[in-house]
């Protein structure tokens, strides 16, 4: 490569650090939102007046990660970084489907 040359494609190192340190954020934040719905299962439990959040809250998370899949994979897909891309792609995805899962299935 000659000095004044710019790369066109990101390294496959800089790919792996990446997804990885994306991959732990994106577990934390789907082991948050599910530790919500939860929470609010538990408190639902406790009252028998009132119609039960939990389904709402595991909704307003599924839409949340299904969100951040598209606009982090788009972003990392503009950034030519399509391995982590992919993986936002699936991570967030994966989060997504067991909060509406969750949602959907009492």
């Amino acid at each position: 490569m000659e000095p004044g040359e710019r790369r066109t494609r990101p390294s496959a190192g800089l790919q792996a650090v990446i997804g990885a340190l994306l991959l732990v954020l994106d577990l934390l934040v789907i082991a948050w939102l599910v530790y919500g719905y939860g929470i609010t299962g538990w408190a639902d439990a406790y009252d028998d007046v009132n119609a039960p959040e939990a389904p709402e809250v595991a909704r307003q998370g599924a839409w949340i990660l299904a969100g951040a899949a598209v606009v982090t994979s788009g972003a990392l897909l503009a950034l030519r970084l399509r391995a982590t891309a992919v993986l936002q792609l699936l991570v967030l995805g994966a989060g997504a489907l067991l909060l509406h899962t969750l949602a959907t299935h009492p």
